[in-house]
């Protein structure tokens, strides 16, 4: 496995090797709330979902496990790794991945959170396909419009079209 390694402006040092993103890339394709923002791949749990065995934690800026505190990206298929106890368990990361884990039957149910909405907009993409893109982001913005205001639609749907349209192409 080839990792590659960035310092980020807070003085950490990223590898990823997932995918072959660059920090930047990894940056764009997470949540603002990921832990993969900061850390690097192996310094953070993967779960399939977001669940009560996770909470945001505004002191660590992500999600962290209840239990053990340990920081957790709840969106696989944004961070390029299969689940996975990284940090907590010491399982190592993943060889090269040509294509992010496909999104669970669970990551396509609407969130009743709007931190969860721009990782439910893309599940929904990344689960249509590329020929059904437009017709998945019309209706994902309509079922979110009917939850969730909409400024926080607007918002979650132009970071996915900045990225995830890229991505597509």
């Amino acid at each position: 496995m080839t990792l590659t390694r960035r310092l980020l402006s807070t003085g950490l040092w990223v590898y990823c090797a997932a995918m072959r993103m660059t920090v930047e890339e990894l940056r764009d394709a997470t949540c603002i709330v990921c832990p993969a923002q900061n850390l690097p791949l192996g310094q953070f749990d993967v779960t399939a979902k977001p669940g009560s065995e996770s909470r945001y934690d505004p002191e660590v800026g992500c999600r962290v496990n209840v239990m053990t505190d340990v920081p957790v990206c709840v969106h696989p298929y944004r961070v390029g790794l299969p689940p996975g106890e990284y940090c907590s368990a010491g399982v190592p990361v993943p060889a090269v991945m040509r294509e992010p884990p496909a999104p669970s039957r669970d990551a396509l149910e609407v969130p009743s959170d709007v931190t969860d909405l721009e990782g439910w907009i893309i599940a929904v993409i990344r689960a249509a396909g590329p020929d059904r893109i437009h017709q998945a982001l019309a209706a994902s913005e309509e079922i979110a419009n009917q939850r969730f205001a909409e400024r926080d639609v607007v918002v979650a749907m132009r970071r996915v079209l900045t990225v995830e349209l890229v991505r597509q192409h």
